[in-house]
């Protein structure tokens, strides 16, 4: 089994409820040991549009990474969303950030994350439950600004 940490965002529609409905689609996947807290943060890359609701969990999958990737954008698609804006707006969006500390460059899947380290909206949540991932002053440098509120659990 491997060791996953998957970050999960939402700024459209009642985005609390879509991140507990993804929460429950992964179950499906993987064994959910840990979820952090949900924070509202500003939108990144494009700004008009609303704040999103972030979290990050830790899990486990016998799943491929790339199996693993299908089927995140699937239940991305079985909860409403479609291609638009890249960082644009949209009810769920779903991200592997590491799978068992694997260093992967494909086309279509680039592990850990390659933006990770510049969203605080990953690096804050990822810290509040795996805090060894997560370099102290690249937090500090990550916090300024972005994360505006701890809204509160997922579950």
């Amino acid at each position: 089994m491997a060791i996953v940490y998957l970050a999960l965002g939402s700024n459209l529609g009642d985005r609390m409820a879509h991140l507990r409905t993804a929460l429950a689609a992964l179950d499906a996947l993987l064994m959910v040991e840990r979820v952090s807290s949900v924070y509202e943060t500003a939108a990144a890359y494009v700004d008009n549009q609303p704040s999103f609701f972030n979290a990050v969990l830790r899990g486990t999958t016998d799943r491929t990474p790339h199996n693993l990737l299908a089927e995140l954008k699937q239940i991305e698609r079985d909860l409403g969303r479609t291609a638009g804006i890249r960082f644009g707006p949209r009810p769920i969006d779903l991200d592997i950030l590491h799978y068992d500390m694997l260093i992967l460059d494909s086309p279509n899947l680039i592990l850990p994350h390659p933006r990770m380290a510049e969203r605080a909206f990953v690096l804050r949540p990822l810290a509040e439950i795996a805090p060894e991932l997560v370099p102290p002053d690249v937090l500090a440098q990550a916090e300024i600004g972005a994360v505006l509120a701890l809204v509160g659990a997922v579950r």
